[in-house]
């Protein structure tokens, strides 16, 4: 018995969109990158570059900072939102 060799060849896969060989744009941290230590939380607007539409920090997947600049950031936050300069909550404060 010989198997029909149409059913295992590579040239019968399809995909529903076709994989494309996209150069994803390298993340890096913006604070090692431009030699910054300390975080200021009196600084807002420069806070909004790390918090979405809703007043949610975005998590460090789709900023690329570090684990060490991403909790100084969540603290400069928090305090700025104590000190009332940052809402906690906000429709679209963008």
């Amino acid at each position: 018995m010989k198997r029909n060799s149409k059913m295992s060849s590579q040239k019968d896969i399809r995909y529903l969109n076709p994989p494309t060989a996209e150069a994803k744009k390298k993340k890096y941290c913006r604070f090692k990158k431009s030699g910054i230590k300390y975080i200021d939380y009196k600084d807002p607007d420069f806070l909004l570059k790390f918090v979405n539409e809703q007043g949610k920090l975005l998590p460090r997947r789709l900023t690329g900072t570090s684990l060490k600049f991403q909790r100084k950031v969540a603290t400069a936050v928090k305090r700025s939102r104590h000190l009332a300069l940052m809402p906690y909550v906000a429709d679209l404060m963008k």
